[in-house]
């Protein structure tokens, strides 16, 4: 990622996409296929708000791409939550896609309990060969957490309030998994609220995409005892 520390960034297209974040031309080609297939399905299926979808490069590509710079270097394993159109989950598998090696299996892993927008998550996995596993499910169902042990990082957006949150992220939790959580203006109340059933050390980033946005960098979660 480059120096510009601009906040909030201006990512109107492609072109600031890739100068930004330095991303190859064979990745933007994909997030363009991304961009064209959302746009498609959108005239069918809600899968984002309609005010945003002139600005998919900065509201969802931009602040879905900024959690790689809060993950380790060499992330091996991430799980994200209620990805619904794919923010950040399928983002972020796209940009790591492109880091690695072709053949190497699967890193990310997305959990999504509505079954239209799995297939459109299905659909984009397809025409851009990512190689990225869609769970159709319920994230606090057994079912779907039996696959799972503990993950480097844990994501989600715009999924639940923190206390929620982390209650749903605890059993794809280990000592020393990452949650990376975007926020908004209220998430000190949130951190707040989520401390009285919650241990957690938590770290506040600016996001880069929204000048009263934060990411909370959640650590060391554990359930309070009830004594």
């Amino acid at each position: 990622m480059n120096a510009d520390t601009r906040i909030p960034l201006s990512v109107a297209g492609p072109d600031e996409f890739a100068n930004y974040f330095n991303i190859s031309r064979e990745t933007i080609d994909l997030l363009k296929i991304y961009e064209e297939t959302l746009r498609q399905w959108q005239k069918t299926i809600n899968l984002i708000a309609p005010s945003t979808v002139e600005s998919i490069w900065q509201r969802h590509f931009a602040d879905s791409a900024q959690l790689l710079r809060l993950a380790p270097e060499n992330v091996r394993s991430w799980v994200d939550l209620g990805s619904g159109a794919g923010f950040p989950g399928m983002v972020v598998a796209i940009l790591l896609a492109g880091q690695r090696s072709p053949g190497e299996g699967s890193i990310v892993r997305l959990i999504e309990s509505d079954a239209r927008k799995a297939a459109f998550l299905g659909e984009i996995a397809r025409k851009t060969a990512v190689a990225v596993d869609i769970i159709h499910g319920r994230i606090e169902l057994s079912s779907t957490q039996s696959s799972f042990g503990a993950v480097e990082i844990v994501s989600a957006r715009a999924l639940a309030p923190l206390e929620r949150l982390l209650g749903l992220s605890s059993p794809f939790f280990g000592p020393d998994t990452i949650g990376l959580f975007p926020k908004g203006r209220e998430v000190e109340r949130e951190i707040d609220t989520a401390r009285k059933h919650w241990d957690f050390d938590v770290r506040l980033e600016q996001s880069l995409t929204d000048r009263e946005g934060r990411i909370a960098v959640i650590r060391q979660l554990a359930a309070k005892s009830k004594g």
